[in-house]
């Protein structure tokens, strides 16, 4: 650009600014000013100022020294501004932040993280007991000592006390503040009161704190509903509870159809949950109302739903599956994740297997009680038989065919931090969780030409539209369509 001597210049085109400039982790200062040959000049001249190829801008290291120098080269000549340097950083955010008209209030305050005390049976010369294991902590250990429940066991060198609702219940109150009761799932809780309790013992129950009502859990099992549904009811209907809890249980047993539905809209215009969690706090609150209270008139059928969206499973390369599967040396590990995609496997239908479920004659998988309480049959792989062999000879599990490091039922968490482990080890950067295995299997199958019907039989699909979604996602037959830019 060419300069025209014949301006007139201002106060500010003789200003030179300086800004924060970051590059690899260091702190530099850049120097911008108006077009001006003097100023350029002048800083040409001086020795510790560089202009960079890279942001096109001359640049000097971030020094008090370097400031000073500056300030001495251009006194009485031209202005050095420090207005921009000092500035906070404005980060840009990651996602699009959400302008809300107001943020729903949490109606549940939990409780400070306390440590966690396992139960989890036993089997003692005196029978089944129930073992009290924890990491050491000295005032859970002279909380146990006086413990009406619990008892020292010198053989086995932990406290443990007799099976039943009521000893738990006891000793939940006398560790109340003090740490949290966690149950295998061998210990399969009938008493109500008590898993109330334990699905509870989290949050601060301050006044007006509602708890969720007896009734509500007792239709629940009556009419023998899964435990992840009760659990998950349980949840939102508490939620839904004390966010009007200054109402009190028997004034909001009495709201109309208008008042439940703000609560539900409230929850969709804050965008801070799911269309998924929306549906089953609707489900939940709507079960309430009519199966539990009787009040049938109350349909909810204002009652504006989100609808959910379409999102396509998330579905793994046979590579990317084969590094999964060889990034573990330890055989029960590698034939529960071959599991889950050898016969498209939910987490927990693995772990649920016992095994007599391996019908090796018949090359087939019982899976018992699946999701909807239904029983199939799914496919058992030949290297997977050989693995469970291997894998029988070596760990010998007595009831389940994947038993914990003390016994008992393998667990869920387990299984998802064994996956987690795997997927860091092969170096997979998909968002994979051990379900995506179950959609790689299906997905496999219908781009080895497997008929849907069959699929979804394999799967457990009551509906063939769920099964339908892996044929947006498969690559079969796509490699023949040839695309119209490849033709012009």
């Amino acid at each position: 650009m060419a300069f025209d001597t014949s301006k007139t210049w201002s106060f500010t085109d003789n200003t030179v600014f300086l800004n924060l400039l970051e590059h690899e982790g260091k702190r530099y200062i850049r120097l911008w000013y108006r077009p001006n040959p003097f100023i350029s000049g002048k800083l040409k001249e001086a020795s510790w100022i560089k202009f960079s190829k890279t942001y096109k801008c001359y640049v000097m290291h971030h020094t008090p020294q370097a400031i000073e120098r500056t300030y001495s080269l251009f006194k009485g000549l031209a202005k050095v501004s420090t207005r921009y340097l000092h500035r906070p950083k404005r980060l840009k955010p990651d996602k699009h932040t959400p302008v809300l008209a107001g943020q729903q209030a949490e109606p549940l305050a939990k409780l400070p993280v306390l440590p966690v005390v396992r139960l989890q049976p036993m089997v003692t010369a005196e029978g089944t007991l129930v073992s009290i294991t924890y990491r050491y902590s000295k005032q859970i250990y002279e909380r146990l000592k006086e413990s009406q429940v619990a008892r020292w066991q010198k053989e086995q060198q932990c406290f443990a006390m007799a099976p039943g609702g009521q000893p738990m219940q006891v000793l939940l109150e006398e560790l109340l503040g003090l740490a949290q009761l966690w149950l295998s799932q061998e210990l399969q809780v009938k008493d109500l009161v008590l898993q109330r309790a334990l699905w509870e013992q989290s949050y601060l129950k301050q006044a007006p704190y509602i708890t969720c009502p007896l009734d509500f859990l007792e239709k629940l099992f009556l009419l023998n509903y899964s435990p992840n549904t009760i659990r998950t009811y349980h949840g939102m209907l508490l939620r839904f509870l004390n966010f009007h809890a200054e109402r009190g249980l028997e004034g909001i047993q009495l709201f109309t159809e208008d008042e439940i539905n703000a609560y539900h809209r409230a929850l969709v215009q804050t965008g801070s949950w799911s269309c998924s969690f929306v549906n089953q706090s609707i489900n939940a609150v709507k079960f309430y109302y009519q199966r539990v209270l009787g009040r049938h008139e109350v349909q909810l059928n204002q009652v504006e739903r989100p609808e959910k969206p379409e999102r396509l499973p998330k579905v793994l390369s046979k590579a990317e599956v084969a590094r999964i599967l060889g990034a573990t040396d330890n055989l029960k590990h590698r034939c529960m994740l071959q599991l889950l995609y050898a016969g498209g496997l939910r987490i927990g239908e693995v772990i649920n297997l016992k095994l007599t479920d391996v019908q090796s004659e018949r090359n087939l998988l019982l899976i018992r009680g699946g999701k909807g309480k239904k029983d199939r049959t799914t496919l058992l792989s030949q290297k997977l038989l050989e693995n469970l062999r291997a894998y029988y000879k070596h760990y010998r599990p007595k009831e389940w065919l994947f038993e914990g490091q003390f016994g008992g039922q393998y667990t869920v968490e387990s299984i998802r931090h064994v996956f987690r482990a795997c997927i860091e080890k092969a170096g997979i950067k998909t968002k994979a969780t051990p379900h995506t295995l179950r959609h790689s299997f299906a997905t496999h199958l219908l781009e080895q030409g497997t008929d849907l019907r069959y699929i979804q039989s394999l799967l457990g699909h009551r509906n063939s539209k769920t099964t339908e979604i892996y044929t947006h996602i498969t690559t079969h037959a796509l490699e023949k369509i040839v695309s119209p830019l490849d033709n012009l």
